[in-house]
């Protein structure tokens, strides 16, 4: 499968400091994306909707509608992966940053250099996964009555079916290809989010929280100072 160039990949910008968004604008472009810019909630609404880009940065205090609300409406129209960009770093405002459909966030201030490493490895984990739904003969991954199913991206608990982000599913079938297994914090940074860098950590700690409060607390093990574990019996 041929990989689309970055000149090929649209982003949204979503930042109501002028400065910021320019800056972030900027520095995209010159990194061969196209890219537009919004200032507000229900013009990103608009912008989403109207442009289908491949990705979307996304402050968190925005007028007219927050950040979670503009995440939650453009993930029920057509799921697209977000990047969060927030001021706070609180982890009780991250979980509701992802539990509305954001893939991962970003606290300020931030470098250029990590915000474009973030959109590259997150348009990448986008590509692969499409590549492994595609793939012939995924079989369904079964943990107790935990089932998960890469080729139709589905996940059921006891039958009922659980509704996960893209990052959360993809997090999740990486602990479930080993399940009673220790995956390490670097591991799963490389294998999810398909980049390394020991800050990112607490982005898996956050994910996996959001995760078992989808699927059951006591599923996933913490072993600490190491990473998870998908308990095999749950």
């Amino acid at each position: 499968m041929t990989h689309p160039s970055p000149a090929q990949r649209r982003l949204v910008v979503v930042e109501d400091d002028r400065t910021i968004n320019d800056a972030l604008a900027d520095r995209l472009r010159a990194e061969g994306y196209a890219v537009t810019q919004a200032f507000d909630g229900p013009s990103a609404v608009d912008t989403v909707t109207r442009e289908e880009p491949d990705a979307v940065l996304l402050d968190v205090m925005l007028p007219g509608l927050d950040g979670h609300e503009v995440c939650r409406r453009i993930q029920a129209t057509r799921p697209v992966p977000v990047l969060m960009l927030t001021a706070r770093d609180d982890e009780a405002d991250i979980l509701v940053g992802l539990g509305v459909g954001a893939d991962d966030y970003l606290t300020k201030p931030f470098r250029m250099r990590e915000v474009v490493a973030r959109v590259a490895a997150l348009l990448r984990r986008v590509e692969r996964a499409a590549e492994l739904q595609a793939a012939p003969g995924r079989a369904t991954l079964v943990a107790g009555d935990l089932r998960v199913d890469p080729g139709t991206r589905r996940t059921t608990v006891g039958g009922a079916e659980v509704h996960l982000t893209p990052t959360e599913f993809d997090l999740l079938v990486c602990l479930a290809r080993e399940p009673g297994q220790v995956l390490t914090r670097e591991r799963l940074l490389a294998e999810v989010w398909d980049w390394a860098d020991a800050y990112g950590t607490r982005t898996v700690d956050s994910h996996v929280k959001a995760l078992r409060a989808k699927i059951g607390a006591g599923r996933i093990r913490t072993v600490h100072g190491v990473g998870y574990a998908l308990e095999a019996g749950q």
